[in-house]
């Protein structure tokens, strides 16, 4: 087996995606299917190999019900993940878990922080994966790691990092700026 074939049969899989559209509103945005499954792609070569995730891209009304019953917060927000059991996330084929995003909210994030639709809902399609395999934010240390991840992973598919302006808004207000 030569070097080349031996690298590839190393290299990490991708999860299968399964994408739902369950929302009409997402028929506004052509490009939104594949800019998840590169996300996945591009998130799982830092994470895992294999595994079956699954996506719905919906609507706040959907994302309302889901995050009130299993969060108890009465509100629409971007984006959900729902980790897989550990019963059926063991191994490569084992089952990730589902991520839910809401359409209206990721639009009004992107009017509000003058960002490209499909950026970000690449960004949340990452952060979302990342929340699937075991990362968090319930502490800074938490969040700081998670956000770095995000952003060499945004970097590596040649997107903008989502966290730029949060450093250097950071560091302004650290130097007194």
């Amino acid at each position: 087996m030569s070097a080349a074939t031996k690298s590839k049969s190393l290299a990490k899989a991708p999860p299968a995606v399964e994408i739902d559209v369950q929302s009409p509103l997402w028929e506004a945005q052509p490009g939104a299917e594949a800019a998840v499954r590169a996300a996945i792609a591009a998130a799982a070569a830092h994470s895992t190999s294999g595994g079956e995730v699954s996506i719905l891209l919906t609507d706040d009304s959907a994302v309302r019900v889901l995050n009130k019953q299993w969060r108890g917060i009465d509100k629409a927000t971007n984006v959900l993940s729902f980790p897989a059991p550990e019963t059926m996330s063991k191994g490569d084929a084992g089952i990730l878990g589902d991520i839910v995003i809401a359409y209206e909210t990721l639009v009004r994030e992107c009017a509000d922080e003058n960002r490209d639709f499909l950026h970000h809902l690449s960004h949340l399609t990452v952060h979302g994966y990342l929340h699937l395999v075991g990362y968090d934010h319930q502490t800074d240390a938490q969040a700081n790691d998670m956000e770095a991840l995000e952003s060499k992973i945004m970097t590596r598919m040649q997107l903008p990092d989502p966290w730029q302006n949060n450093r250097q808004d950071s560091s302004r207000e650290q130097s007194g700026a």
